[in-house]
């Protein structure tokens, strides 16, 4: 249980806001896609600024993960330390539980429990992102295609894999409807 509430704690760490303070630049949730997350803080400020936000994101709940392996942790415990990372970052207690879409900490949490899917994910999200120029088509794929790629890389991870990209799926719901009616804003800007 120990393990599950520090990697809460550790996910509910916005590295956005951080990044963004320490540059003397504005709150990304007051700006932009008011989303605190690399998509938007690259938008807004650039390469450098959303390059540390993602690494940031992505390791910031690795060491409850990584605890919870060493500890030889039973694979769904391992999974309910995963979904409590990417559970405070999107819904926050101390920022009025208004986070990001969890797409960097998955990666994180992947890179832990499942190296290969997340190499996988990483190179599918970034040849999608480069060819349609939005993060959240790619993110959307890049969720789908991870629990399939589990199947055949990482079977015992399958549905703990399938829960993390439910829940960036559901992190999504309004750049669904944005892409659907071409609004979704791209890398490049509008």
């Amino acid at each position: 249980m120990g393990w599950i509430v520090v990697g809460y704690l550790s996910g509910s760490w916005l590295a956005a806001l951080s990044v963004c303070r320490l540059a003397g630049v504005g709150d990304p949730r007051q700006h932009g896609s008011l989303n605190p997350g690399f998509s938007n803080v690259l938008r807004l400020y650039g390469v450098r600024l959303a390059t540390a936000t993602l690494l940031l994101d992505a390791v910031k709940g690795m060491p409850a993960i990584v605890g919870a392996v060493i500890m030889s942790c039973p694979i769904w415990l391992q999974g309910l330390v995963g979904l409590a990372v990417l559970l405070g970052h999107s819904f926050p207690l101390w920022h009025g539980f208004r986070g990001g879409k969890s797409v960097a900490c998955a990666f994180g949490m992947l890179l832990v429990l499942v190296p290969s899917v997340a190499l996988l994910s990483a190179v599918i999200w970034a040849l999608l992102a480069w060819r349609w120029q939005t993060a959240a088509a790619a993110s959307l794929t890049t969720a789908l295609v991870a629990p399939l790629a589990c199947v055949w890389l990482a079977p015992e991870y399958v549905i703990i894999v399938g829960g993390f990209s439910l829940l960036v799926l559901a992190r999504h719901g309004l750049n669904i409807g944005r892409l659907r009616r071409g609004e979704e804003t791209p890398f490049r800007g509008p």
